[in-house]
């Protein structure tokens, strides 16, 4: 398989695909970035004060264009999430192997985004199907990390029935993360 950072392979299963994020999808993914429900469930940890709180396209270009950059620069990837059935942009996720001299060193860190209407466990299995098949390969990672707060209790429902556990501890200074790792 090529390198994610060479080729982003789009991704799909039979509920939704995921496809990298392009400036295009700017003015669907400010629905979901304006959507002030949707705010609380996102992790923006270690973001540098970015809460992803878009309330309009200049900002939400701006964001995009940050992520491309990342992309190029290796950073991160990050997908849109587009609804099979209607094609509508529902969100994005990010993912990224993580570098760092700690106990999550090699480590995925996954994040998810959402309309807050697509915020349900059905959205929530098709991604996690997709991640849990991919991306341990895409990214050379055994475990994967993603955050949950206790109010997502649709989204830890979820991550439960695709075999991810509380992580128990603290990652890095944050809380309510879960972990699912897989063995050779």
């Amino acid at each position: 398989m090529e390198n994610v950072y060479e080729v982003c392979p789009t991704c799909k299963n039979n509920y939704i695909t995921l496809r990298q994020t392009i400036l295009d999808d700017a003015e669907e993914l400010l629905k979901c970035y304006s959507d002030k429900k949707s705010v609380p469930f996102f992790n923006y940890d270690n973001c540098h004060g970015d809460d992803f709180y878009y309330t309009s396209m200049e900002r939400m270009k701006q964001a995009i264009e940050f992520w491309n950059y990342s992309y190029s620069n290796r950073y991160f990837v990050r997908w849109t999430i587009i609804l099979n059935s209607t094609n509508e942009i529902i969100g994005t996720i990010e993912m990224f192997q993580r570098i760092s001299e700690d106990d999550f060193n090699h480590y995925g860190v996954l994040r998810i985004d959402l309309k807050s209407k697509y915020e349900n466990q059905k959205v929530i299995d098709a991604i996690l199907e997709i991640t849990n098949e991919s991306f341990y390969y895409l990214f050379d990672v055994k475990s994967i990390l993603t955050k949950a707060f206790p109010t997502a209790k649709e989204r830890v429902i979820s991550l439960k029935k695709k075999g991810y556990i509380p992580l128990g501890k603290k990652f890095m200074i944050y809380d309510d993360y879960f972990v699912r790792t897989i063995i050779d």
